[in-house]
């Protein structure tokens, strides 16, 4: 993965209050815990007990819909690498 990608990658785990991926049809909302060479980690849902953790390759997030909930305007905002 490129440094600009990774850099992208790092500012998109920083905006809003939390994440969404949506990639082959399924949706991910939650916070980015970890960027790798490989993959991305999101962490979903509320408490340990009923959130689960998902790993994103590079691959996937390629074509991928990224977004982010911004506060102030209390939407998704879209977000492209």
């Amino acid at each position: 993965m490129s440094e600009v990608l990774m850099n992208r990658l790092v500012e998109f785990a920083e905006s809003g209050n939390q994440q969404k991926i949506v990639v082959a049809g399924q949706s991910y909302q939650g916070w980015v815990m970890e960027i790798t060479e490989d993959a991305l980690l999101i962490s979903t849902g509320f408490a340990d007990k009923s959130g689960k953790d998902f790993w994103i390759s590079f691959n996937e997030l390629q074509q991928a819909n990224l977004s982010y909930w911004d506060n102030k305007t209390d939407q998704w905002i879209d977000f492209t690498l």
